[in-house]
């Protein structure tokens, strides 16, 4: 089996609000595929239905080649981990006690408690109870408990939104190292940077539809204008095209010594979101 997971078709209604309408895509196995969009677009409700909380009302979600809704037996749930919002942590545990509790109930050596506080940075703060931990402390606390059991897919909803930027680069290296181990990650985000940093597909999901999927890099090919901009020794920038006349004013500017930076005119994948839904990514 190549893929990881498989959706043909999806649709979710509730009530008279249609969350997602005809989505269609893969995930390879070992890929770092980002479902990217604005808060509303469907991306938590797609991760929902793909870890068997919710059911589709339109529509095929495979996981593991299996049907979403044979998800929710015990062996099923070992194979994947899961970190959204609803942190289902105990609030008068400590964090390494949480912890250890879900080590116990996956049948796992109580090592791995340190191995997962390691990786999301928080072995000194092992002691703290939940109750008083902050919003990014609570939520490194719940991807610790999702890769406690190494599981073979990951599923990650908006995993650094409360993070600082150096918990949030600490995390990012942890993930690569986890994928680089087998894990496949399906990565929800608003943060396009985050998507670019991290993932070897994207898809951009808007009012519950995907609008585009390719790799970042060929997204941002598709999507430049063709143009470099040089930053010379008065402060000034100047807009060159990619042909011969451009190569040719260049070569001058550089042979008089005047040009400090150059800079390829790509666009970020938030600027190709933009482009392509016509709306903000708020």
């Amino acid at each position: 089996m190549e893929n990881a997971i498989e959706v043909k078709g999806l649709a979710k209604i509730f009530s008279n609000f249609k969350a997602l309408e005809d989505v269609n895509f893969y995930v390879k196995k070992g890929e770092i595929f980002g479902f990217l969009g604005p808060s509303g677009s469907g991306k938590t409700t797609t991760i929902k239905i793909l870890t068997g909380q919710l059911e589709p009302t339109e529509g095929k979600a495979l996981v593991f080649g299996e049907n979403v809704s044979t998800l929710n037996t015990p062996t099923a749930r070992k194979r994947f981990g899961v970190l959204t919002d609803n942190s289902g942590l105990y609030g008068r545990l400590t964090i390494y006690e949480n912890l250890k509790l879900y080590c116990q109930l996956y049948d796992l050596p109580i090592r791995r408690v340190d191995e997962a506080l390691a990786f999301v940075n928080l072995k000194e703060e092992r002691k703290k109870k939940v109750s008083s931990l902050s919003k990014g402390m609570a939520q490194r606390v719940i991807l610790a408990r999702a890769i406690l059991h190494e599981p073979e897919l990951l599923f990650l909803d908006e995993p650094t939104s409360a993070l600082d930027p150096v918990n949030t680069l600490h995390i990012y290296n942890g993930l690569r190292e986890l994928n680089k181990r087998g894990t496949t990650i399906f990565l929800t985000t608003h943060d396009m940077q985050e998507a670019d940093t991290l993932c070897n597909r994207v898809a951009f999901l808007n009012k519950g539809q995907i609008q585009l999927m390719d790799q970042p890099s060929k997204l941002k090919k598709r999507f430049a204008d063709d143009t470099l901009t040089l930053e010379l020794t008065n402060d000034e920038k100047l807009v060159l095209p990619k042909n011969a006349a451009g190569a040719e004013e260049m070569y001058h500017l550089m042979r008089e010594n005047r040009v400090v930076t150059v800079h390829s005119n790509e666009p970020t994948l938030g600027d190709i979101f933009v482009n392509v839904t016509g709306g903000e990514l708020v």
